[in-house]
């Protein structure tokens, strides 16, 4: 939830993109609907939506973000994804474990 309410400071919209079920090969992941609801009902997004099945970029060029917030363990998922960021320049904030913690990093793509 902090890092929710962390990147919530950095623009005047949240929107919440969730990993579709497409993606997610953990073992007993939890089906995207279900993890929605749980995000929408922290009241901190302003939406909240499952990214495009075929494409990360997809969902970026739906979208539109002026930034990208990820966590301290993700990444672009992809070249196509890489390259629209930076078409597109939008700017990507890597949060930290925890906020406050020195070594967060950014970066502008564009």
């Amino acid at each position: 939830m902090r890092l929710l309410r962390s990147a919530r400071v950095l623009g005047d919209e949240l929107v919440v993109v969730l990993s579709n079920d497409a993606h997610n090969h953990k073992p007993n992941a939890v089906p995207a609907e279900k993890r929605k609801k749980w995000v929408e009902a922290l009241g901190i997004a302003d939406r909240v939506v499952i990214g495009d099945a075929s494409s990360f970029a997809e969902t970026v060029r739906r979208e539109n973000p002026d930034i990208l917030v990820l966590g301290y363990d993700q990444k672009l998922p992809d070249p196509d994804t890489e390259k629209t960021i930076k078409d597109m320049g939008v700017e990507v904030i890597v949060m930290p474990w925890f906020p406050g913690k020195e070594d967060q990093s950014s970066s502008s793509c564009g």
